[in-house]
């Protein structure tokens, strides 16, 4: 089974800024770096692990590992609790990092940071995939008894495509979409 994903430090640590250039060069040992970051936003259970996993070459990195590992995100099942706003809003000034060294990071937590792209897969779809997850290899993220708040989230996410963001059903669409641009770059 999977590692569910859970962070580093508990939510109560008072966090400070620092040198993250270890941090970096590790994942630049990991994944493929490019002249451009970007960034491709799904909510959970919408397929982003399952992608990742599938890879042929690695140039998309999860957020949940970046964030974890730069303790953007804290231990446990923080998505279930009252802070999911400013654990987001750290998560936005990893992901901004990482962009700049030429990431290519797929992930779920967002508040202010504009997507490059979104993905929303239909929604009969989405339930399929969380419970297929949740009966065969749970890694975290939503579970069937959480749709509300995957709706939720679903909805907030939209919100991108009134700001000019480009909306795919599949993190494979998304994913070629913006190979093909980084080529105009």
């Amino acid at each position: 089974m999977a590692q569910v994903h859970t962070g580093s430090l508990p939510p109560e640590t008072p966090l400070m800024f620092a040198d993250g250039s270890t941090v970096y060069k590790k994942f630049a040992q990991e994944f493929i770096t490019h002249k451009k970051g970007f960034f491709i936003m799904a909510p959970s259970g919408a397929g982003k692990t399952y992608f990742i996993d599938r890879q042929q070459e690695k140039h998309w990195m999860d957020g949940d590992s970046l964030w974890e590992t730069t303790n953007a995100h804290p231990s446990g099942f923080w998505w279930l609790g009252d802070n999911i706003d400013e654990i987001d809003q750290r998560s936005d000034i990893i992901t901004i990092q990482a962009k700049r060294f030429g990431f290519w990071i797929i992930g779920a937590s967002n508040n202010f940071l504009k997507p490059d792209a979104i993905v929303l897969p239909n929604w009969s779809t989405h339930k399929r995939y969380i419970m297929q997850r949740e009966s065969k290899n749970y890694d975290g993220g939503a579970t069937s008894d959480r749709l509300g708040q995957v709706l939720g989230h679903r909805r907030w996410i939209r919100q991108w495509v009134k700001k000019g963001v480009p909306c795919f059903k599949s993190v494979q669409e998304a994913a070629d979409f913006l190979a093909e641009a980084y080529t105009t770059y």
